[in-house]
């Protein structure tokens, strides 16, 4: 167990006989530990060079253990501050091996994952090491991983890994769908929308992408989806400066009941109800009226005619209009 200090085992359970012992003998010692005198005192003499037991005064040859908190602990950090420096540098040799590898070996940058269940194990265990910051497009229609099936999620969130989801409007169209955003929201997750997004797509830290290689059917279709999983590389590049363009263009989806003032003046989010504020975020997110009346259990006329009245509030012509001064008033 010692080893770590530099101790062999033989040094170890002497060692370990004369802090039980206090003091003892060569012979002693060789009768206790099953050595012979030789080899004892061979031992005796290490762990006096190690400073860990020297001899007692006095004529009687009789031989004493240092304390171990001042001669063992010492030994034990030393040893365990050289162990971090190997193992930092076994790190890095192999970050380069893998450097090198990716270079000359194109099967180290990209794998092929093959079903539903397949895709669906590797994002539950790209989520569990996530450490920074998670990034997705979420389509209509899920692959692999139903809305609101993903609890992998808001064990990420709870550690404090970021998420930054992209959902297009044709997501919310079904059952549950906002409810399942609003939870992951109320977790910690940032949210927006798009009209449409190009691919499925999963980021994790930066450094491994998920996304298909060619389209796959959604639940119930008999095609298997076929994904790839990509590592540090040009393309790995784009697929983050794609999500990040997305982002730029897409509406933040506010869906709680807190305010926010605007740049220009004081228009406090709370001039509107928390139903028309949540009905204001679904609009601007995309998502159809016969949609938001079912999400928010209204008639269809009901969200028509609420609609029409935050135009009159904010002048504005057209829908694109009202979205623009809830945007630029914090209504969202």
């Amino acid at each position: 167990m010692l080893e770590i200090a530099g101790l062999s085992p033989d040094e170890e359970s002497v060692y370990g006989l004369l802090v039980a012992s206090g003091r003892a003998s060569v012979s002693d010692l060789a009768e206790r530990a099953g050595l012979t005198a030789h080899r004892t005192g061979e031992v005796l003499e290490a762990l006096t060079t190690k400073g860990l037991a020297s001899p007692a005064d006095g004529p009687t040859h009789l031989y004493m253990a240092a304390a171990p908190d001042a001669a063992l602990l010492p030994r034990i950090r030393r040893s365990a501050d050289a162990l971090d420096l190997a193992r930092h540098e076994a790190a890095r040799l192999m970050d380069a091996y893998r450097e090198t590898m990716r270079r000359r070996d194109a099967g180290q940058l990209l794998e092929v994952i093959t079903g539903a269940e397949a895709l669906r194990h590797c994002l539950r265990q790209l989520q569990k090491s996530a450490r920074d910051e998670m990034l997705w497009f979420c389509k209509a229609q899920y692959v692999a991983m139903p809305s609101g099936s993903n609890r992998d999620e808001f064990d990420a969130l709870a550690r404090g890994v970021r998420y930054r989801v992209l959902y297009e409007k044709a997501f919310f169209d079904a059952d549950d769908a906002v409810s399942n955003v609003m939870a992951g929201v109320r977790a910690g997750e940032v949210a927006r929308a798009v009209p449409q997004l190009p691919l499925r797509m999963a980021v994790v830290d930066r450094t491994v992408a998920v996304f298909p290689l060619v389209s796959g059917g959604p639940h119930g279709s008999p095609e298997e989806p076929t994904t790839a999983l990509v590592r540090d590389s040009n393309l790995l590049a784009a697929l983050i400066a794609l999500f990040e363009r997305y982002w730029e263009d897409a509406v933040p989806l506010a869906i709680d009941d807190t305010g926010r003032l605007s740049d220009d003046g004081p228009h406090p989010a709370d001039v509107l109800s928390p139903t028309d504020r949540r009905l204001l975020s679904l609009l601007v997110a995309g998502v159809s009226d016969k949609t938001i009346a079912s999400q928010m259990q209204l008639s269809r006329r009901t969200v028509q005619r609420r609609i029409q009245s935050l135009m009159e509030r904010s002048d504005a012509a057209t829908r694109m209009q009202l979205a623009w001064h809830a945007a630029r008033h914090g209504w969202l």
